[in-house]
């Protein structure tokens, strides 16, 4: 009787996990636990659109030193959240429209979003040569400051 229900079930069970649900009259098998979004703002979606209610500086978490801009938005759900501003500069004041991603700051605690830089009202990173997808810079500005600063040579 065992052999039976136990091929037909998940094999990290027990025999009498096994047994005593068959018994029971109780399905068979582990319940898995849901998975938990750390992102729940979002409310599963990739992105949302929010409005800067406050920028500010932030201190890092305990071995690093330096100041990190961080906005405090209203997001299009209505949730007040707080996302870091990726980037040297930013042109972020209150009442500007930005659009955020997941992925936390890890030496920023409770600071689970990240601004999307160069979308809405949010510059990208001016004069920024590698990982520009991250920040927002276009092959195209790359090339015009390059004219630019062969002209002026």
């Amino acid at each position: 009787m065992v052999m039976a229900i136990y091929d037909q079930v998940n094999y990290s069970m027990t025999n009498n996990q096994l047994l005593q649900g068959s018994i029971l009259g109780k399905s068979q098998g582990r319940v898995r636990k849901k998975h938990r979004s750390r992102v729940g703002n979002l409310k599963k979606c990739p992105q949302r659109k929010g409005m800067c209610l406050q920028v500010v500086k932030e201190k890092p978490k305990k071995p690093n030193s330096a100041k990190r801009s961080v906005v405090k938005l209203r997001l299009t759900t209505g949730r007040k959240v707080r996302a870091q501003i990726p980037g040297e500069g930013h042109n972020l004041v209150r009442y500007k429209r930005v659009l955020i991603r997941g992925g936390r700051t890890r030496d920023l605690p409770g600071i689970r979003y990240r601004v999307i830089r160069g979308v809405l009202d949010c510059f990208p990173v001016s004069a920024r040569r590698q990982s520009r997808s991250k920040y927002g810079v276009g092959l195209a500005e790359i090339q015009s400051t390059d004219k630019k600063l062969s002209k002026g040579k």
